[in-house]
């Protein structure tokens, strides 16, 4: 396997705080990688590292993105050499209907004019595999949607994308048992052995769906153990306490 991400010795500020403290994490094309955590460890903030948003700074260290130092690189331009961010919170965009904003940036990521029929029968038959409503494509996007729309709509626009690194933030959350099958198999339908997902969760019911290669545990902004798929499940059993202390004992602990 070659390697598709690999991050050095990230350091990442909002504002005047730190905070990501020198992640190391490399992502193997054809895998799936977990990273679990406390709420406010920093998960969020390394995908919107990896993605460029502007509000986090990069103070030290590099991003490669097959092989190509991405560090300085705007979002768009990670967009269109694959990169795909699913927001733990989808916004509403008013005035374009989600299916003028898929096919858009389908044209835009591509560089390829999507043909209107062939798209909209591709964008119907995604739809009808995440269980949405065809009327939901002439809405404006996520304007007016639930919870779990919004997320389906992130997951159909994945689908329709098809990033070569999927990074999922909480994809899962606020999703029904169903809900979380349907976007769990959609998921498991894009991934193949040219892409990779990065996926951030609280839960284990998604795992039991999307199997990990390798899940990391981070906490307060660093990477403090890695393993594999049984990871997950001692997480679940003993949650992340003895992590934590793990951390002060090294005496890490600022946040």
């Amino acid at each position: 396997m070659s390697e598709l991400l690999k991050i050095e010795n990230l350091h990442v500020s909002v504002g005047d705080k730190e905070l990501l403290h020198g992640i190391n994490l490399t992502v193997e094309k054809g895998k799936v990688h977990v990273i679990m955590g406390v709420n406010g460890a920093g998960k969020s903030t390394l995908m919107h590292a990896i993605m460029g948003n502007p509000a986090y700074k990069i103070t030290k260290g590099r991003i490669l993105f097959e092989g190509q130092d991405i560090t300085e690189l705007s979002v768009d331009k990670r967009a269109k050499l694959g990169i795909f961010l699913s927001f733990q919170s989808p916004v509403a965009v008013a005035g374009i209907t989600m299916e003028n904003f898929i096919r858009t940036t389908k044209t835009t990521v591509s560089g390829q004019q999507q043909k209107v029929f062939a798209f909209k029968k591709l964008l119907k038959e995604r739809m009808n595999n995440l269980s949405m409503d065809a009327s939901y494509a002439e809405r404006y996007l996520n304007d007016g949607f639930s919870g779990g729309e919004r997320k389906k709509s992130e997951i159909l626009q994945l689908r329709l994308l098809e990033p070569k690194l999927a990074l999922l933030d909480e994809t899962d959350s606020g999703l029904d048992v169903d809900a979380v099958r349907i976007v769990s198999k959609n998921i498991s339908e894009y991934h193949n052995e040219n892409n990779s997902i990065l996926l951030i969760t609280h839960l284990n019911q998604i795992l039991q769906l999307i199997k990990p290669d390798v899940v990391h545990i981070l906490i307060d902004g660093q990477i403090v153990r890695e393993g594999g798929a049984e990871l997950a499940d001692e997480v679940e059993q003993n949650g992340f306490d003895a992590y934590r202390l793990a951390v002060k004992g090294d005496g890490n602990d600022e946040a």
